[in-house]
């Protein structure tokens, strides 16, 4: 399917009010569900990281969003992958994980990591992820170690 909303794909800085709507869509997609809520501790300590969003014409609502932490100067987790309920499956994730992508590269990272729920394993999948070990539980939920190493733009 066609995305419905042509997005703007941003780097949001920590912080500030658009972070917090993207704190806003990671808590209803991701962690309410589950009956978990981000702590103060939980969000001061992502001001190391990059965010990630897609957002609407408007430059106010977030349409999807997520997080790349730094774990090395080679290598970056993708975290909290959230996309509004009403632009899933409308191509959104794909083109946010691709903007991720060349967003790492850009900032000289030669892999991205990540732990995907187990349901959305297939997701990372097509998108040339891949599997790197056993399915554990993190956050209540299977979830499934994933890798991708980037190629170079030379």
């Amino acid at each position: 399917m066609a995305m419905s909303v042509t997005p703007v794909l941003v780097e949001i800085p920590h912080g500030t009010a658009a972070y917090e709507r993207t704190v806003a869509l990671r808590d209803a997609v991701l962690r309410r569900p589950l009956g978990l809520a981000f702590t103060r501790e939980e969000l001061d300590a992502e001001s190391a990281s990059h965010h990630l969003a897609a957002l609407a014409g408007d430059a106010e609502t977030v349409l999807g969003c997520l997080v790349l932490e730094p774990l090395s100067a080679a290598v970056v987790k993708m975290r909290q992958v959230a996309v509004a309920p009403e632009q899933q499956r409308r191509g959104l994730g794909t083109a946010l994980v691709a903007f991720a992508e060349r967003f790492a590269r850009a900032h000289g990272y030669g892999e991205i990591v990540l732990h995907a729920r187990e349901h959305m394993a297939a997701f990372y999948d097509r998108l040339g992820y891949q599997r790197t070990g056993a399915r554990f539980i993190e956050v209540t939920l299977p979830h499934v170690a994933m890798r991708k190493r980037l190629a170079s733009d030379s």
